[in-house]
């Protein structure tokens, strides 16, 4: 992702993905961000009334991408759990990828939440509060078919100009392997320059390749690696709003006992796996 020199936002339609769940806006608010209480069930504050609001950058599938002219996905689908909790309604808002890192729209008060398959790591940690673990993610490494690249080894000793989207760990993971990543603002961005050639290969979270890969328009790529980097996703909320970290935490963890985790994840991902895809928290 590119620096932007200003805020661009787009406020989106949330849908939910989970079937039969039914979201109610609490009885106390006007769901409109006017007038009427702006606490949740459990006494959690809430930017707008009537909502629970979500900043996320799109797109980036199968986490949050907009499909029919709604917001779908994996991240999108467990924050509607959350909502449902709190007796609101998830709202979302499209936003620059830099600002997660910085927590600006959530010290902002502009959101209350950010889901977009972000890597929890200790130099965000210093600007936000992450929710327990949802996802272990690994980065993959996709070439075309006959480019004859066979690993991230091969196409750096065959000096291949490589892809990654900016401001993500995959970038940063490239750049430490030696590589000068072609930085691309979006998911998309980065499938585009690989199918246009601007280069020649693609380091990228390895979920979002299998969604790739789905796409028979894609049948001429592959992936030829798949690195194991330790990384794993967390929801984050602004410093010291325990209250909506402990209903994240909750309503995740009562997904995962009751199967809702797991049907949301063959839904959007793809063959669940326990042991990779629910992870213990994280250390604090």
């Amino acid at each position: 992702m590119k620096t932007y020199s200003g805020r661009r936002t787009r406020v989106l339609a949330a849908t939910t993905a989970t079937a039969g769940l039914v979201l109610v806006a609490a009885c106390t608010s006007t769901g409109n961000g006017g007038s009427g209480s702006k606490t949740a069930a459990g006494g959690v504050e809430l930017v707008k009334s009537g909502q629970l609001t979500t900043c996320t950058h799109l797109p980036y599938p199968p986490f949050q991408s907009e499909i029919n002219g709604k917001v779908q996905g994996f991240d999108v689908s467990l924050i509607d759990l959350v909502a449902n909790n709190l007796g609101v309604k998830q709202q979302i808002l499209d936003t620059p990828f830099e600002n997660f890192k910085t927590g600006a729209f959530l010290n902002s008060g502009e959101c209350d939440v950010a889901a977009a398959g972000m890597t929890i790591t200790a130099e965000r940690k210093k600007n936000v509060d992450f929710s327990d673990p949802y996802f272990d993610a690994t980065q993959a490494l996709m070439v075309a078919k006959n480019s004859g690249i066979t690993s991230l080894a091969d196409a750096k000793a065959k000096k291949v100009k490589l892809g990654a989207q900016a401001q993500t760990t995959g970038e940063d993971y490239a750049k430490k392997q030696g590589f000068d990543p072609v930085s691309f603002e979006s998911s998309d961005a980065v499938l585009n320059g690989l199918r246009t050639g601007q280069v020649k290969a693609v380091v990228i979270d390895y979920p979002v390749v299998q969604g790739w890969l789905k796409d028979k328009a894609n049948a001429a790529y592959k992936v030829a690696d798949n690195i194991n980097t330790g990384e794993q996703y967390g929801f984050t909320v602004k410093k010291g709003n325990t209250k909506l970290l402990a209903a994240i935490n909750k309503a995740v963890k009562d997904a995962k006992a009751d199967g809702t985790y797991k049907k949301l994840y063959e839904k959007w991902i793809g063959p669940y796996n326990p042991s990779a895809a629910s992870p213990s928290p994280a250390a604090s």
